[in-house]
């Protein structure tokens, strides 16, 4: 098993659920809040490497829900400018394991990387089960 720096948005229903599936396979987790973190481009681009720019992205974010930001034409740097400035911006969870870093919670694949030994969830854990336009309980979502 394995030790997992977690990027959460504290109060998302599914960081929560996501937790709770990576203690349950017997990995040790520490989170962390995404929101309040000192993100700079390198430490963000760790994450993102070899992901299209809208990849980046988290879908339920107010900003990109209501279609105030595009990110299918932003370039590379004003993305990562963006999620700097608000990181509600920032697809989640992010996890870094020893130096490999994640982006997102696609059950099968996290299970391919790390493995989810005896877990059966196949919900979707990575969009937002609110169906109020934001991306979890808090404010500022």
């Amino acid at each position: 098993m394995v030790d997992i720096i977690f990027y959460e948005k504290p109060g998302c229903i599914n960081n929560t659920k996501q937790k709770k599936l990576l203690s349950d396979a017997g990995h040790s987790v520490e989170s962390r809040n995404l929101l309040t973190e000192k993100w700079g481009r390198q430490s963000l681009l760790d994450y993102f490497d070899l992901m299209s720019v809208t990849m980046w992205f988290n879908k339920s974010a107010p900003d990109i829900s209501s279609g105030k930001i595009d990110p299918s034409v932003l370039s590379e740097d004003e993305a990562l400018d963006l999620m700097i400035a608000k990181p509600i911006l920032i697809r989640r969870p992010l996890m870094r394991v020893g130096d490999q870093c994640w982006v997102g919670f696609e059950t099968s694949l996290v299970d391919q990387w790390i493995g989810l030994t005896g877990i059966t969830n196949k919900d979707d854990l990575e969009s937002c089960p609110q169906k109020t336009g934001h991306s979890c309980n808090l404010p500022g979502s």
